[in-house]
């Protein structure tokens, strides 16, 4: 299920003025959006693995770019996910 607040600040997060915001203080910009804790926690920690569930594939490519992520790292970061499917499968 998609988490309509951490989507849209995903979304807003396009802009060239928060980017910079972001990344100057991701807390603070975070106060906007009523997000659960857990997701809260997620962002803080780049848990990306537990962000993906709850995201448009697209809008957390880009946030993972703006926050400096190489494609390599930000494939390695969904890893967990591919065990998890992998293990329910079997």
């Amino acid at each position: 299920m998609t988490d309509y607040w951490l989507s849209k600040m995903f979304y807003d997060l396009q802009s060239a003025e928060m980017t910079q915001a972001w990344r100057a203080d991701r807390s603070a910009v975070m106060k906007d959006y009523p997000l659960r804790d857990d997701m809260r926690q997620a962002v803080l920690n780049d848990d990306i693995a537990a962000i993906a569930p709850h995201v448009n594939a697209y809008l957390l490519r880009f946030y993972c770019a703006i926050c400096g992520m190489t494609d390599a790292e930000f494939i390695d970061s969904l890893q967990p996910l591919a065990e998890t499917a992998t293990a329910s499968d079997g």
